[in-house]
């Protein structure tokens, strides 16, 4: 018998007392996702703890249009995503800086969950268009985001974490309405 993705996980904005589990999720998340492209002395290296004091700044001081959603099972939390105003200032812009999934949640509908939850809560800001980075050999995640119809641009050189360089696409929902629904 086939799970209701819609039982299994909600999601709901985070707070400060979600500063662990959003550490914990980025941390393994990061490490399940990127192994093999990034630097493993990097990954393995990366701290929950860090992690958490950043989640928890971010959560006490949230810009005036940030918001940071948290997706849990019956376990706890399993994914979340990071959002606001566009990095490019672009008028009516808005971004998704994080979004990131434990692999035991993938493929439950969870991700697009998260990623139209967040495209719902900028566009009530007042953002018309939806921008986010991946990694260009993340092929996993290129395939989701066209998928649910973002637009890719050309790659781009960034900065990898742990030194050296990556290179990085830019997905586009020049509407953001197309994933609001």
């Amino acid at each position: 018998m086939a799970r209701s993705p819609t039982l299994d996980f909600a999601v709901l904005p985070a707070g400060p007392a979600d500063a662990e589990t959003l550490a914990h999720v980025h941390v393994a998340a990061w490490r399940e996702t990127y192994r093999g492209l990034l630097s493993d002395a990097y990954l393995d290296a990366m701290s929950e703890l860090e992690h958490a004091r950043r989640f928890l700044r971010s959560l006490i001081r949230p810009g005036p249009s940030d918001l940071i959603l948290l997706a849990a099972d019956r376990r706890g939390g399993v994914g979340y995503a990071q959002a606001g105003p566009a990095r490019s200032h672009a008028a009516g812009a808005g971004e998704i800086y994080t979004l990131y999934l434990l692999r035991e949640a993938q493929g439950r509908g969870l991700g697009r969950r998260l990623l139209t939850a967040a495209a719902r809560a900028l566009a009530a800001q007042g953002a018309t268009s939806l921008t986010i980075a991946v990694l260009a050999d993340n092929l996993r995640a290129r395939s989701f985001y066209e998928h649910l119809g973002g637009v890719a641009g050309q790659p781009y050189a960034a900065h990898a974490p742990g030194g050296g360089l990556t290179q990085e696409v830019a997905y586009r929902w020049p509407d953001i309405r197309s994933l609001t629904g």
